[in-house]
C-alpha cells in the first residue's frame, strides 16, 4: 500500500454527478467504455498525427474490422 495514503473512513461518501463521466453512447445504441490498451508507439503516433480525435479514429478502424469479420462469418454460415 502507498505509504502516503491516509484513509478517510470517517468522511462522508462523495458522489460525482458530473455528466462528463457518464457513459458515452454510440450512435448505433452502444455504450462506450474506458479501457487501457497497449499499442505500438509508431501506430499511436500515426493516429495522433492526424490531429484531435485519434481515439475515435482507432475505434472506427476497429469497428470496420469487426463489421467485416461479422459479415464474412455470416456469409460463411449461409453457404
Amino acid at each position: 500500500m502507498n505509504k502516503e495514503f491516509e484513509p478517510d473512513w470517517d468522511q462522508p461518501a462523495v458522489r460525482n454527478h458530473d455528466v462528463s463521466t457518464a457513459p458515452k453512447h454510440h450512435p448505433n445504441g452502444g455504450v462506450k467504455q474506458i479501457v487501457t490498451i497497449r499499442l505500438d508507439v509508431d501506430m499511436l503516433e500515426w493516429f495522433k498525427s492526424a490531429g484531435p480525435g485519434y481515439q475515435t479514429r482507432i475505434n472506427q478502424v476497429l469497428r470496420a474490422h469487426m463489421d467485416e469479420q461479422r459479415a464474412a462469418a455470416q456469409q460463411q454460415q449461409q453457404q
